[in-house]
């Protein structure tokens, strides 16, 4: 019997799915990570996890089950950063995500946070319904106009990439990025060697990087000392690709010309001084918060886990 955990609720369409291809779904009803013993517990007691973000499947926890029962852990999104792939692969426990189904809703979130930092639309949301508006005048809230504008590029994959487009063939903008490789890209883009560089030179910088160690405060005090004063950041990443004190003090100081953040470096904690600015535009991790988009990627998660232990195959979307 092929029992399967669910860690979170799920759409509808895909427990059924999963109800379907397996003999046993068990659906977790809380929406917080699991806990170390629940995390434990999943590699002893089921075939196969679709786990989600936060579920930190750590290099410790697969020292405690040396010898999982699990055989698969579907990674409900693209990033996997929650899970050590490495100590995985060597206890017997395949990692897969969800890469394509997350582009193009991620990529639209980047954008939606570029215009409402560039033009101030939370600042001025929070005006109407606080009943400060007095009515419209030549000098009330004057934000960056983007079109024509330089945009800088954190990341140049799927994510990063569909950003870009949308930037250059919707805004018309100038897009420079900052990659370890260079792209063939189908829009005119501009490699820039260091992070630094391409923050003294963009109008607009998105994170758009996986996150992890290796990318972790890569925004730092620096990068952001380097930006323009009327630049604006936007992380649609990982909350700690931003050294999130660092970018406090830079806001506070009017240092740069705003943020737009969709993740947090200990979310979901959000700092309140973060909170009070009105030079910050922020959103409840709502990356892929669409009812198609989040239907998509659990019906990818299920197919992962189809692969590997319905038909023993190679999984669909392999991690690592």
């Amino acid at each position: 019997m092929t029992h399967i955990l669910v860690t979170r609720p799920m759409p509808d369409a895909v427990v059924d799915a999963l109800n379907a291809r397996f003999d046993l779904v068990t659906v977790r009803s809380q929406n917080t990570p699991l806990t170390a013993d629940e995390l434990r517990g999943a590699l002893t007691n089921f075939d196969g996890v679709l786990p989600t973000l936060g579920d930190a499947f750590s290099a410790e926890v697969f020292a405690d089950v040396p010898t999982p029962r699990c055989k698969v852990l579907a990674n409900f999104g693209v990033g996997y950063n929650h899970i050590d792939v490495v100590a995985a692969r060597a206890a017997g426990v395949t990692v897969t995500n969800t890469p394509d189904a997350v582009t193009d809703a991620t990529a639209d979130i980047g954008v939606m946070l570029m215009l409402m930092s560039a033009r101030r639309a939370s600042e001025g949301e929070r005006l109407v319904r606080a009943n400060g508006w007095e009515g419209w005048h030549p000098t009330q809230m004057l934000g960056l106009h983007v079109t024509g504008k330089t945009v800088g590029i954190v990341g140049m994959g799927r994510i990063g990439q569909a950003i870009a487009r949308r930037c250059h063939f919707g805004f018309g903008m100038t897009v420079r990025y900052f990659n370890r490789s260079a792209k063939a890209l189908d829009f005119p883009a501009e490699r820039i060697e260091t992070l630094t560089d391409l923050a003294a030179a963009v109008d607009v910088m998105i994170i758009a990087v996986p996150g992890g160690a290796e990318t972790r405060h890569l925004v730092n005090a620096e990068v952001l000392a380097a930006m323009q004063r009327q630049a604006h950041l936007v992380n649609i990443a990982r909350g700690d690709v931003i050294d999130e004190a660092a970018l406090i003090q830079a806001l506070e100081a009017r240092q740069i010309g705003g943020a737009g953040l969709d993740v947090y470096e200990r979310e979901p904690v959000v700092p309140d001084v973060l909170k009070s600015l009105d030079n910050v535009t922020l959103l409840p991790h709502l990356g892929t918060a669409a009812l198609d988009v989040r239907t998509t990627m659990g019906m990818m998660a299920v197919e992962n886990l189809a692969a590997v232990l319905n038909e023993g195959a190679a999984p669909l979307n392999p991690a690592g």
